[in-house]
């Protein structure tokens, strides 16, 4: 009987330590939905990013996406996204889908422009820059001619007979 409750007791304390583990990794990580204003922006293509990605100014994460659909009648992706309330961003902000390296984390990084106007909540971030596929610019590269002229080639003086 004296081993059961042992076992009881270290295993309580195992799981208690592992709850202490989870909950400081959790406030670490900082994947945590910012509670502020919501806007609108719309892009061609958002590969990379989903729900609860990061939204950063410079590096510095300012929000999060919070939702994403498919608008029916243009075929864009729209995305909607919580920005904190202190951060106010011009009307003429940009938006674009970044990451973090050649083929790190996606992220949606803002760029505010210089217009005196403010985007008020639930206002549209008019200019978007879709993401870029690695891929494709892979294929372009590969299958591109790669600017060499054949014609220059052939036109190029034989080599002196000895």
């Amino acid at each position: 009987m004296k081993h059961s409750i042992v076992e009881t007791v270290i295993g309580a304390v195992v799981l208690a330590v592992a709850a202490v583990f989870v909950v400081f990794a959790y406030s670490a990580s900082g994947i945590r939905a910012v509670s502020g204003y919501e806007l609108v922006a719309r892009f061609e293509r958002v590969d990379g990013v989903a729900v609860g990605t990061d939204v950063r100014i410079g590096g510095i994460k300012v929000g999060t996406i919070t939702r994403m659909e498919l608008d029916p009648k243009t075929y864009l992706a729209v995305i909607r996204l919580s920005v904190e309330p202190t951060v106010k961003l011009p009307v003429d902000t940009v938006a674009s889908v970044s990451s973090t390296g050649l083929l790190g984390d996606k992220f949606l990084q803002l760029v505010p422009g210089g217009d005196e106007k403010m985007l008020p909540p639930g206002g549209v971030i008019q200019y978007t820059q879709a993401s870029v596929s690695i891929e494709s610019l892979i294929g372009q590269f590969m299958f591109s001619q790669g600017g060499a002229d054949k014609k220059g080639d052939a036109a190029a003086p034989a080599a002196p007979k000895l």
